[in-house]
């Protein structure tokens, strides 16, 4: 509430320099906003009697606007990209779709990688779990296999997270070891 909103009879008033000038009436703590040419905003309704700032109203929601703009861009979006395989992928399309979790990896995005059974095929899950552990393997280096495949369905599935980028000092050292 700000301004003329504010109804409450008395109100504990804090200036704009954040000194505290005691209890007043509601109708005072106003004139003495308007005098400085601020508004009167009512910052804890909920004390006895509510505590008011004087303030410049429209300069401090700018603020809070920009703080929350900044805060969105930096915040990191991770997405999750699907890897589709089949229990009887060949060895030249297993490898085409490493390099595309590779790529995915390395942009920072989550990998879901799953096998489709289809038909008679969903008999023999082993090849599909040995598959998913072999995709593992292959992606260790650039990501972290989040469990084990897990069967969902007719298909079975793993998730990738990306790997943590070392500093170059981490790096060297852990290349020395």
């Amino acid at each position: 509430m700000i301004n003329e909103q504010i109804r409450d009879k008395e109100v504990r008033l804090i200036d704009a320099d954040g000194t505290m000038l005691g209890i007043m009436s509601s109708k005072d703590a106003q004139v003495l906003a308007n005098s400085k040419s601020l508004d009167l905003v009512k910052i804890a309704p909920q004390a006895t009697p509510p505590v008011c700032r004087i303030m410049d109203y429209g300069k401090y929601m700018f603020e809070l606007s920009k703080k929350e703009k900044e805060a969105r861009k930096n915040q990191k979006v991770v997405s999750v990209k699907e890897v589709r395989l089949s229990a009887s992928i060949e060895e030249h399309d297993f490898e085409f779709k490493v390099k595309h979790a590779e790529k995915f990896l390395s942009d920072g995005d989550k990998v879901k990688a799953h096998v489709q059974f289809k038909g008679r095929a969903i008999m023999f899950k082993e090849r599909g779990e040995l598959l998913l552990l072999k995709f593992a393997d292959r992606l260790k280096d650039v990501g972290a296999l989040e469990g084990l495949p897990k069967m969902e369905g007719k298909r079975m599935l793993v998730m990738f997270a990306p790997k943590a980028k070392l500093s170059k000092r981490k790096q060297q050292e852990a290349d020395r070891l």
